[in-house]
């Protein structure tokens, strides 16, 4: 079992990830950390995306079916199996994660900050503006982090696909933000893993140069995933997004839900 911190930035393309996220890619050059393109689930909409990175599942399954779905998720999911297993579990994520695995519909008076121990999320910090500054975010998550010594933190931030709706993905802002997102990384990784913690980075989609998301070319459903203080992928080929639920239940020493079918991606000493 290893502590991990799974970091969801939302609306990222593979190819920005390659191209100016410059610190995660000397992790990878540097035998310091594993990379995998992954490829996303269909539709290539926020919330379906959430649910099926979670549950390991597929739409048809799972029932998310598109961002209008606003309910609670009614399969195992990576909360679950963690709370289940004994382990402290937290979120600094939009809120759209609280209504998936706390309640729904969100209310910002009630669900905002969350300290449930027998919540599935038992720690959070949820925000519900598109604007919220990434870099808070990444403070509100250290904190849950530190205060309760989680075993599995999910952080995830909404600038990119923000900037991305507004300008396109071959925007200036749209490349700036990736920059000032492998910064907050800089920032924060080597204390996580100093701390003993493995770190997975990855996207729930990505972004056509329009600024839209939901269909099925390439530039929305080309992400990828980086494995920190982890090893790396034991093959050189595509993975598919399901695969995710059930490598970070082997990572935190769970058996995954009976219902994420697909293999976990195996990982080997990156040395």
């Amino acid at each position: 079992m290893k502590k991990l911190i799974f970091v969801l930035l939302d609306g990222t393309t593979r190819e920005i990830s390659k191209e100016n996220m410059g610190y995660l890619w000397h992790l990878v050059e540097s035998g310091n950390a594993g990379y995998a393109d992954i490829r996303s689930e269909l539709p290539s909409w926020s919330r379906p995306s959430y649910e099926g990175i979670f549950t390991g599942t597929q739409a048809s399954v799972h029932g998310v079916t598109c961002n209008e779905t606003v309910r609670r998720s009614n399969l195992e999911n990576i909360f679950s199996v963690a709370h289940k297993a004994g382990l402290k579990t937290g979120a600094a994520a939009y809120s759209w994660f609280s209504e998936l695995y706390v309640h729904a519909p969100f209310d910002p008076y009630r669900d905002r900050f969350l300290n449930d121990d027998n919540a599935d999320i038992q720690h959070g910090i949820f925000y519900f503006d598109d604007n919220y500054p990434d870099y808070h975010l990444f403070l509100d998550g250290d904190y849950l982090r530190t205060k309760y010594n989680l075993d599995f933190l999910l952080i995830h931030p909404m600038g990119q696909d923000n900037a991305g709706h507004q300008f396109g993905s071959m925007s200036k802002e749209y490349e700036l933000r990736s920059v000032l997102m492998d910064g907050i990384l800089a920032k924060f990784v080597p204390r996580w893993v100093e701390d003993g913690y493995g770190v997975i980075v990855t996207a729930d989609h990505g972004m056509s140069e329009n600024g839209n998301h939901g269909g099925n070319r390439d530039i929305l459903r080309s992400v990828f995933a980086y494995f920190i203080n982890l090893g790396v992928p034991a093959a050189d080929r595509e993975y598919s997004q399901l695969s995710l639920a059930p490598t970070v239940c082997g990572i935190l020493g769970t058996a995954p839900a009976e219902t994420m079918k697909y293999p976990a991606i195996p990982l080997k000493s990156a040395r």
